[in-house]
């Protein structure tokens, strides 16, 4: 089993990325949330892997550019080579998690649900991360038909009629 340990109070990318190590890692690992400030001392005290820390904290599975702690896993577990779901997930994710809303149309409706998953389960990071799953199991399903094709593009909602 293996542990892996990120800031407290997760938000996108922090449940997220245990979703992906669960499914596609280590069915086995354990999640730790600790203060931001006490990441790295925490994670090497407790033998833990740290990922997504905060801003500036170079760290193997952070960010790196445009692209967020989730991308970092991908990359390092070669995950997309035989799924393009993961990959079009990635630029869903990327979107929800850092500034640039425009990676994928998808983006702001992650970010505003997993938000809400948030406050229902704050200050509890780890029913947090539960409740979250089903969630992103939803997207990833998502992402396996809209790759196949299977999804025509929607033109929007601009209100009631």
């Amino acid at each position: 089993m293996t542990k892996w340990m990120t800031r407290e109070h997760p938000r996108v990318d922090r449940v997220v990325c245990p979703w992906l190590i669960d499914k596609f890692i280590d069915k086995n690992a354990e999640f730790l949330y600790v203060p931001a400030d006490s990441l790295m001392d925490e994670a090497k005290k407790q033998g833990a892997t740290p990922y997504d820390g905060k801003k500036g904290v170079d760290m193997e599975f952070g960010h790196h550019g445009a692209e967020c702690s989730f991308d970092a896993f991908l990359k390092k577990y070669d995950l997309t080579k035989n799924d393009p779901a993961l990959a079009y997930m990635a630029l869903v994710i990327r979107g929800a998690d850092t500034e640039d809303k425009t990676w994928a149309p998808e983006a702001v409706g992650l970010e505003a649900v997993l938000e809400g998953v948030r406050e229902l389960h704050y200050p509890n990071d780890q029913a947090q991360r539960k409740a979250s799953y089903p969630i992103i199991d939803a997207l990833y399903a998502y992402c396996k038909k809209k790759v196949a094709g299977k999804f025509v593009a929607s033109k929007g909602w601009s209100g009631p009629a």
